[in-house]
């Protein structure tokens, strides 16, 4: 018996192919995704950098409860270079998500912020009783007034310079600090240096709350070929780090944390606006 099309209603409109709905449902879901638009899912390897250091953080809040400063300070170095690496493997492995970028401040908050002022506060200030504990919640305060901003800021500012002292670089400032004091050869009383450890505190909260702009060696290219003198510099920096670490890394990140200052004197010593978000033409005209 032969078979005869069946007649669609008038204004009905046409079928699509029979596997259009399973391919709908199939899809990708990355293919709405718009160019540079972080990926909402959640990535194993960055993020197991990311737990390692907030992990670093929470160990050395343990041990300074515990007064094994040592090891404290030392976990707190630990996590800036897992750190440093999350973000990069991120990049490498073309894994970034907004997940893994808010995971990252809230580890942050852990590792640079509550740890070093907790650690500092165990180790000299709480024998300066309010006092001390107002100078580390001042600490822990900037550290996540400092982080709110860089996420909130990120899309404006100039990527050659931070705004303000860098969360990791004001944790070494203050952990730096005690692990020279308790070096061996130095082995300084904490009640001795109660003030300058208050002093030292303050400073890097303020700091990384301020505008002053500190370089972000971003704009390195290590592709890019160096002079054999910077082969040099850096063998003999990585040597004498092996030497005497504690000595070594304190004072690299006190220039650091000057530095910014330098340059914010330098630029406007000279008649230059010093602001590293850029403004529209009419706001340039208003600053020269």
């Amino acid at each position: 018996m032969p078979t005869f099309p069946r007649r669609r209603k008038p204004g009905t409109p046409p079928k699509g192919p029979r596997f259009s709905r399973l391919k709908k449902r199939f899809a990708p879901r990355t293919q709405g995704r718009a160019a540079g638009e972080r990926s909402r899912g959640i990535y194993l390897l960055p993020n197991a950098f990311t737990t390692a250091a907030l992990f670093c953080g929470f160990y050395a809040i343990v041990m300074a409860m515990n007064q094994r400063f040592d090891q404290a300070c030392w976990a707190v170095f630990i996590a800036m270079i897992l750190d440093g690496l999350d973000g990069r493997i991120a990049r490498l492995t073309n894994t970034q998500s907004e997940f893994g970028a808010q995971y990252d401040s809230l580890a942050d908050m852990v590792s640079f912020g509550a740890a070093p002022a907790l650690v500092m506060y165990e180790w000299s200030l709480n024998g300066l009783g309010k006092v001390g504990w107002v100078a580390a919640f001042i600490y822990c305060a900037c550290a996540a007034l400092r982080l709110a901003r860089f996420n909130t800021n990120i899309e404006v500012v100039d990527k050659r310079f931070f705004q303000g002292l860098p969360s990791p670089a004001a944790a070494a400032l203050v952990i730096g600090f005690i692990m020279m004091m308790i070096d061996p050869d130095i082995s300084v009383i904490p009640r001795k240096v109660e003030w300058v450890s208050w002093g030292i505190t303050v400073f890097a909260g303020l700091t990384m709350v301020s505008n002053v702009p500190f370089y972000s060696f971003k704009d390195i290219n290590f592709r890019k070929s160096v002079p054999f003198i910077a082969v040099f510099l850096i063998a003999l920096v990585l040597a004498l780090l092996a030497i005497d670490p504690p000595k070594v890394l304190w004072p690299i990140f006190v220039i650091y944390g000057l530095s910014g200052y330098a340059v914010y004197v330098w630029q406007r010593a000279k008649g230059k606006r010093v602001s590293i978000i850029p403004l529209d033409d009419a706001d340039d005209d208003l600053h020269r």
